[in-house]
């Protein structure tokens, strides 16, 4: 049966903010920093790249446990055994992607309402991605943001363990967590940083001062 993964602290990698370091040593250093969850997002990758780099990745987290989850690719998904794919509202069906990747591989869903959030069949998928809560130019087609009310409002509403997105940072953490999110997914917090393994701690010390 499969579990959904330790949501604490989820990394969003971006090619363009990640361009200096790469996405893998992205990885490898926020993971060491105290991440649990990799997520490779890349819109302008076909699925032959979202391959490449998902299987590097794959190899460079392999001895840590961390989950990696392919964003939107099911192809890519499957041809690299990812631990998951997660969705938006405008891709395809969740009813088709969990035909296609079977039912080990764990699910996310974008989820931008309350009444979304109601909606998800927690058969089906395994947790949310709540918000956005705020704006974020590292995703220029998101939802109008949400506040932290908002967020509130989905986690609530969710049957399935909830992840806050949009423009977080460490000082975001104590609001993301309080409005009952199970942890916080970052980009711009750790991708492009000078010091990646630093930012993620930074992050990751904040979400153990709350919740051990």
């Amino acid at each position: 049966m499969r579990r959904c993964p330790d949501l604490s602290l989820y990394l969003v990698l971006d090619p363009g903010l990640c361009a200096g370091v790469g996405m893998v040593e992205t990885a490898r250093a926020a993971v060491a920093g105290g991440a649990t969850v990799v997520q490779l997002r890349d819109k302008a990758a076909d699925t032959t790249r979202m391959i490449e780099t998902g299987r590097a990745l794959k190899a460079a987290l392999a001895a840590t446990g961390t989950a990696l989850i392919m964003n939107d690719d099911v192809e890519a998904a499957i041809a690299i055994g990812a631990d998951g794919l997660h969705i938006g509202q405008g891709d395809m069906a969740v009813e088709e992607a969990r035909a296609r990747i079977g039912a080990a591989m764990v699910l996310g869903l974008s989820v931008e309402t309350p009444a979304l959030a109601a909606a998800v069949d927690p058969a089906l998928v395994d947790y949310i991605g709540a918000g956005p809560v705020f704006a974020t130019p590292s995703k220029l087609d998101h939802k109008a943001p949400v506040g932290f009310e908002g967020l509130a409002a989905q986690v609530a509403a969710s049957p399935v363990p909830a992840v806050a997105i949009g423009g977080l940072k460490a000082h975001h953490v104590a609001q993301a967590l309080k409005a009952g999110a199970q942890g916080v997914a970052v980009v711009s917090a750790i991708c492009g940083q000078p010091d990646p393994k630093a930012a993620a701690r930074a992050l990751r010390d904040r979400i153990d001062a709350l919740t051990v």
